[in-house]
């Protein structure tokens, strides 16, 4: 793996955090002000001794974190990828082994004071906007995707943060701050993978008060834990009769010391991920918030999250599959010259840098909007305020539904492209990138997953068709947004022809009477939004982007819109012509 800062070596990264990203408004929806501050000034408590007084000291500290983040992924992490690889995980009577070099790697981000980049700083974490986070996020995973996710489940307290009572919030979460407790999500069961209303593993509440579990659940990560640091494992189980579906499922707090890791999946990639079998027998859990809603509410809400890291780990991987390809093609000599000069390999290098460009706009957009409303109701909570009052807000309610959209259109776009930025890296290499000599093949193999867990690609167009379609609606909040952001800039005669072919898309999807063939067309419309979602982005990128870099990135803007024309076309024919052939029958 290339060795160098993962965050100060990506020119388009670096180009993101000092121009294209909006600070002021992520900065105000998330320091609120700068209450953490001012409490400082007046309290002196020590978790808060960090947060920033102004905007300026806000970027300054997200960059240092990003820089440090950046140095030890890719001097570190990165370097003890392929060792981590080999080594893989040890299983024996329900405990794990992991890697020497990888506890020791966790262990320096732990010392340069890293590892809660996910939680409030109000616990003890470092207080990073969504954003931020993810842009951290990003450069672990290019180091090492398993690692990410290690990192990823030890910052598990979203969801005892959001709905855990004030008890449960300073029992749990310091404690994964000081990594001394990982996390783990148990919902899918052998038998109930995405079906997760049938789930069969029961929860019954005892004389003396205790809710008691019972049942099975598999591909459970790290439910063993990591290292030393046992696992605080949230836990999807029925409290309600075997047929009230969704409404009989809560949600509830399990310690991995309470229940028997059967067995560990033997995977094609992420060797160093401990995929899990997790054995409940009248194991003790808290519930968290209200009985019935552990499905409709928290797991959705815990769900929506996880899939944003996914993205931002596959964006991670996908960078790391092209600049491995970069580099390769670059050194490469073949006919005289180095293979990068050729032209099937500069159009394939061509390709995968503005996919790249494109997932990455795409993923910070997906995150700002969570930035944009997540915030006020975590900091309401800490004031007393209800929740319902919170979402009286006009503001909060326009970006929660905008979120609750770009989350799966960003992990289905994100993780499927790259599978295929991989797939083309791989190729690059040539033979010698079909063997384990090169970095390629466990970036290959690691990537694979992305589109598949944490709801497949197929789920997360299921996800967003509902609020595509009526998001483009004329008062619709998808259209709406566009609107707003492309006042922003100058747009131009080819991004404007998108939009209307996108419309079109839309139009002649919703004409259609059979839910069959909405179904069998849901994709062509999803793909076709995210085209034209990157599209707007990539466009409006060019005027915020360093005067040194526009000329690249408008012509990377470009070529994107043209592929994205051809895609829209065939997607509007294929849609056309099925529903011709319907109307035929």
């Amino acid at each position: 793996m290339i060795s160098n800062n993962y965050f100060s070596d990506n020119e388009d990264l670096i180009d993101h955090f000092d121009s294209i990203t909006p600070w002021n408004e992520i900065i105000e929806a998330y320091e609120e002000n700068f209450e953490d501050f001012h409490e400082y000034q007046k309290t002196n408590k020590e978790e808060l001794a960090y947060a920033p007084g102004n905007y300026e000291d806000a970027i300054e500290f997200y960059r240092s974190t990003l820089e440090a983040g950046g140095d030890i992924s890719g001097n570190d992490i990165s370097q003890i990828a392929k060792e981590m690889d080999e080594v893989g995980l040890k299983y024996q009577n329900g405990n794990v082994e992991f890697p020497k070099a990888m506890v020791e790697v966790v262990e320096k981000i732990k010392s340069a004071g890293l590892l809660p980049y996910g939680i409030h700083r109000h616990y003890g974490g470092l207080g990073l906007p969504s954003v931020v986070q993810s842009m951290l996020s990003e450069c672990v995973s290019r180091g090492d995707g398993s690692l990410a996710i290690t990192l990823g489940c030890m910052n598990l307290a979203e969801t005892v943060e959001r709905f855990g009572t004030d008890e449960m919030i300073h029992e749990y979460v310091p404690k994964m701050a000081q990594g001394e407790l990982c996390g783990a999500m148990a919902l899918t069961e052998p038998n109930y993978g995405s079906d997760l209303p049938n789930l069969q593993t029961k929860a019954v509440k005892g004389e003396d008060g205790v809710w008691r579990i019972s049942g099975t659940k598999r591909f459970i990560t790290h439910a063993c834990g990591f290292g030393n640091a046992p696992s605080i494992i949230l836990t999807l189980a029925r409290t309600g009769s075997t047929t009230s579906g969704a409404r009989g499922l809560s949600f509830f707090l399990v310690h991995s010391k309470d229940v028997f890791v059967a067995s560990i999946e033997k995977k094609m990639g992420l060797h160093c991920s401990p995929t899990c079998e997790v054995v409940f027998e009248n194991s003790p859990g808290i519930l968290i918030g209200e009985e019935g809603k552990g499905l409709v509410k928290y797991s959705m809400a815990m769900m929506n999250q996880a899939r944003l890291n996914i993205a931002a780990q596959a964006m991670g991987i996908a960078t790391a599959a092209y600049f491995e390809g970069k580099k390769y093609a670059e050194e490469r000599i073949q006919f005289g010259k180095p293979i990068a000069q050729i032209t099937a390999v500069k159009k394939m290098l061509d390709r995968m840098e503005r996919e790249v460009a494109a997932m990455r706009c795409i993923l910070y957009e997906a995150s700002r909007s969570v930035d944009m409303y997540r915030w006020k109701e975590e900091r309401a909570k800490m004031k007393g305020v209800s929740e319902k009052e919170v979402k009286k807000d006009e503001n909060f309610k326009k970006w929660e539904k905008l979120a609750s959209l770009f989350t799966p259109l960003s992990k289905y776009y994100i993780t499927e492209l790259a599978n295929l930025v991989a797939y083309d890296s791989l190729q690059i290499h040539g033979g010698s990138g079909y063997t384990e000599d090169y970095d390629v093949a466990r970036i290959y193999r690691d990537v694979r997953i992305t589109n598949i867990y944490e709801g497949t690609t197929q789920l997360q167009t299921v996800a967003c068709i509902g609020g595509i379609v009526s998001g483009m609606t004329e008062t619709g909040v998808y259209r709406e947004y566009f609107k707003t952001e492309m006042s922003s800039f100058v747009v131009s005669s080819e991004l404007s022809d998108l939009f209307s072919q996108f419309e079109s898309v839309v139009a002649e999807f919703t004409e259609i009477d059979s839910t069959p063939l909405r179904e069998e067309l849901a994709f062509e419309v999803v793909e076709s939004a995210a085209r034209f979602h990157n599209s707007m982005l990539l466009e409006r990128s060019i005027g915020r982007s360093k005067v040194e870099r526009r000329a690249h990135r408008k012509q990377l803007t470009e070529s994107y819109i043209l592929d994205s024309k051809a895609i829209l076309e065939a997607n509007l024919t294929r849609i056309r012509g099925k529903k011709k052939s319907l109307q035929l029958v």
